[in-house]
This record gives structure tokens, C-alpha cells and sequence, in this order.
């Protein structure tokens, strides 16, 4: 099977970390099918490749500011001879279905999404929440639609009716464990992974961290990642008199994460709004308990023996929960910790789940076919 995916998230040489759950997916379908890959590039992101393989994936990039009309249009001319042969196309992003508006594929299509926007409108500027409703209808376009969590399959049905949307989860693949330490030094370390951006919330961390520190606990923060609030977060830790126990390294790769959690007791997200929490599975998968912010779809994998979610950004409620789930969890081991999760979200499930999808969208598009050739006998 030839499948050809389409996407605005990808890395380049300007931007290395773009996409990279994009790159994982395209690798897991690779076992599958003989995968193609069109970049329809940003500005920002456009290092003047158009012809590369990276990680094994042919790739073709065509530069597209989805802002601009003309250049959607130039890239919907572009695609004709990008997507011929292809026996599935398969696009991934929202942004990705402005060209294929103007240019529908021959082949079947199936569209993946992961637009926090559709969960939480509000996250958006004022013009972009007033244009929301119309450009949404773009998504019941494809043939068939899959989404990371059942949170973000809703709207997405809401909008396709009654063509099929799934749930296909985001890659996060089981690793060697390192066993949990035995807390003799009285301790109590925290981890967080995301960028340091209000949904994100790392003020109420702080003030969490700050709450327990108050209660007599000998709580530490180390939170990985970038971003604006970076400063704020840092000059909240000095007001409050925990500077010592907040660390902010900057953005970790994959390895280093792994490291920081193998550290930890404990991995603390109180995001405000998340659709899959990609950070939140690596730390179960990890063997690592979990607080979390309610919103998204983590409560969909994070079982209450492991984990506690949230519902409002209170830094009490936070502390409570933490102590709570660090009681219930002190002897668990971290083989414990990861079997509630185990192998759903790997590699080879992904793959599996996607080429699924191929395998129905053929099935389908022959149906449809078949029933068309047998209308147009009863005419005659």
C-alpha cells in the first residue's frame, strides 16, 4: 500500500524540534505501507530543502503560509502531481486542509488531528474564535478522522456527523525502568515536562510547591522546558522564599527526560487544558505516579491508583493530592506504575492502528464504488 501523508509539522533545519510526533507516526505507518511524506513548509520553518530523507521518510517540501491565500492556492496546483499514485492519502494537522479544500485527493483520505483549539476555543485570539465555526467545518471533509483521545473526538464528531472519526492515541513507547528510590533522605522531588506558557500553569506549580514547603515537606521542583514565563516563574519562586527548590535546566531530549523522571518520586502537570499529555503518559510509562490538571484527554489512561487529576488550578488542592497519591504509591514499584499503561500507546500499536484505518478506508471507498456501478446499472 502507498501511502502519501501531508502535514505543516515537521522538522526542518530552522526549526529541529517541530513535529516530531509527526516523524513517530510516519515511522510506525512505515511498517505498514511504503510512506510518502509532502511538508507544506511555513515561512518560519523553511530552510529552502525541497527534496530530503529524514529518519528513513521520503520527504517533498512545499513552502505554504496558511495565511495567505495565493500561496494555499500555489500549494493546492502543487499537490495534483504530489499526490498521484498514492493509494491513501492521509493528512495530519488542521492547517493541512486549506489546500486539500481546493484540490480534494482522488484517493481515500484520512485526516488526523491534534488542534487544541477545537477542545479549548478560548486559548484562541478574539478573530480566531469568530472564525472558528466556519473553518471547522473543513474537518467533515475527509473520508475518515482520527484524533489522540476521546476529549478531542467529540467536537471533531460533532462536526463530521456521521462520517467515521476514531481515536488512534499519540506514540509513547515502554523503556528500560529504573527502580524507585527508597526516600531515605526524607525528600520529595518533583518532575515537570512543557513549556513554561499559561496553560501550561507553571505559576501554580510554584505556589504548590511553596504550599507544601509550608506543611513542613521537603518538596523540590524540576520542571524541563521553555517559554515566556520563564522569568515570572523564577521571580515567583524568589517572592515566596523557594528559589532553592524550583530548577528550570531548560528543554531536555527524550534521553534527558527519561533521566529526570528516573530522579523523580513524581511527575507534577497542573495543566489548564491538554488534549493527550504526552508528558503525563511518558512519566507512567516511566514508572512514575502522577497529579495532573483535570482537563484533557489524561484521564482517559491515568488510573486512580497511580495518578489524581484536578479540576481547578488551587495550589491546596494540588498539595493535597500530591501528598495523597505519594502515601498510596510509596510502595509500588515502577514495573507497577507502568503496566497500567503497558503497551497501548507503543510504536507497534500505532502503526497498527493507523494501518487499520488504511485498511477501512479501501474497504470502504470499493463499497462506495460498487454501489455506484450498481445505481448506474438499475438506470440504465
Amino acid at each position: 500500500m502507498r501511502a502519501t501523508l501531508l502535514t505543516t509539522w515537521f522538522p526542518t533545519q530552522a526549526a529541529p524540534s517541530r513535529g516530531s510526533f509527526v516523524v513517530r507516526d510516519a515511522r510506525a505507518i512505515a511498517e505498514h505501507a511504503q510512506v510518502r511524506l509532502v511538508h507544506l513548509v511555513p515561512p518560519a520553518d523553511d530552510d529552502g530543502t525541497r527534496r530530503l530523507v529524514h529518519e528513513g521518510l521520503d520527504v517533498l517540501r512545499l513552502p505554504m503560509d496558511p495565511r495567505r491565500p495565493d500561496q494555499v492556492l500555489r500549494a493546492a496546483r502543487a499537490l495534483g502531481p504530489a499526490l498521484d499514485g498514492a493509494d491513501v492519502v492521509h493528512s495530519m494537522a488542521f492547517s493541512t486542509l486549506l489546500p486539500l479544500a481546493l484540490r480534494r485527493p482522488r484517493a481515500p483520505w484520512l485526516h488526523t488531528e491534534h488542534w487544541s483549539a477545537l477542545t479549548t476555543p478560548e486559548t484562541l485570539p478574539a478573530p480566531a474564535r469568530i472564525a472558528l465555526p466556519v473553518l471547522s467545518r473543513l474537518l467533515a471533509a475527509p473520508d475518515r478522522a482520527t484524533a489522540v483521545c476521546e476529549y478531542l473526538a467529540e467536537p471533531l464528531r460533532v462536526v463530521r456527523g456521521h462520517r467515521p472519526t476514531d481515536v488512534v492515541p499519540c506514540i509513547v513507547d515502554p523503556g528500560t525502568l529504573v527502580p524507585r528510590r527508597d526516600r531515605a533522605d526524607g525528600s520529595l522531588r518533583l518532575v515537570s515536562t512543557g513549556g513554561l506558557i499559561d496553560r501550561k500553569d507553571p505559576l501554580v506549580a510554584v505556589r504548590t510547591v511553596a504550599e507544601l514547603a509550608g506543611r513542613g515537606v521537603d518538596a523540590h521542583l524540576t520542571w524541563l522546558g521553555e517559554g515566556p514565563l520563564r522569568e515570572q516563574t523564577l521571580a515567583l519562586a524568589r517572592d515566596l522564599g523557594i528559589d532553592g527548590r524550583i530548577a528550570l535546566p531548560g528543554t531536555a531530549s527524550a534521553a534527558g527526560v527519561r533521566d529526570a523522571l528516573g530522579r523523580a518520586d513524581l511527575f507534577f502537570g497542573p495543566t489548564r487544558a491538554d488534549n493527550f499529555f504526552v508528558s503525563a503518559a511518558e512519566a507512567i510509562v516511566a514508572g512514575r505516579p502522577v497529579v495532573l490538571g483535570a482537563t484533557g484527554g489524561q484521564g482517559e489512561y491515568v488510573e486512580p491508583s497511580v495518578g489524581s487529576l484536578i479540576d481547578t488550578q488551587d495550589p491546596v488542592r494540588y498539595a493535597d493530592a500530591i501528598l495523597d497519591v505519594d502515601a498510596r504509591t510509596r510502595d509500588l514499584s515502577s514495573e507497577d506504575i507502568a503496566a497500567t499503561i503497558g503497551g497501548r500507546f507503543s510504536t507497534r500499536a500505532v502503526g497498527a492502528a493507523y494501518a487499520a484505518q488504511y485498511t477501512r478506508l479501501q474497504d470502504e471507498a470499493e463499497d462506495a464504488a460498487g454501489r455506484g456501478a450498481a445505481g448506474t446499472g438499475m438506470q440504465r
